[in-house]
């Protein structure tokens, strides 16, 4: 029996696909639990235009991506932090601190999506990764301050 997984079954594939599979597991386990539906000629078709039009949403994020990437690479963002004398920080400046350094000046980007090299303990320039959508990552010039040098 032809059916199309609506779900990802890891011994026949992933959701969207078409597969033959033997009329008692579909019947008695693929539909009932939800993993998959009956391959007819209209299922086959709607699949085909839900395909379409999640590749068309998934083009437009994409693009609103790529100009979030833009913008983000033109801009050095500032991270005031405690530090002594010697410039060293009083703790490090951390994913979370620059994901709400990010949302303070408008662009909303999870702390999980930031990826450091190292931690940063000392005042200075660094660079950081945020992933942005799917294949797109951007660098993120950043600058750690003391607190109330910015004032």
């Amino acid at each position: 029996m032809k059916i199309i997984l609506r779900k990802d079954v890891a011994t026949l594939g992933d959701a969207g696909e078409v597969v033959n599979v033997k009329n008692g597991y579909a019947n008695n386990y693929l539909i009932p639990q939800g993993y998959a539906i009956r391959a007819t000629e209209g299922t086959i078709k709607a699949l085909e235009t839900e395909k379409k039009q999640q590749a068309r949403k998934i083009e437009l994020q994409r693009k609103s991506a790529r100009d979030l990437a833009a913008k983000l690479e033109q801009m050095t963002l500032k991270v005031n932090a405690k530090a002594g004398e010697s410039g060293k920080l009083f703790g490090t400046v951390t994913a979370s601190d620059i994901a709400d350094a990010l949302k303070l000046q408008g662009f909303e980007i999870d702390r999980r999506k930031i990826t450091l090299e190292a931690p940063i303990k000392s005042l200075g320039k660094y660079e950081a990764d945020a992933k942005i959508f799917m294949d797109i990552t951007v660098k993120l010039n950043i600058e750690v301050e003391a607190e109330g040098a910015g004032e």
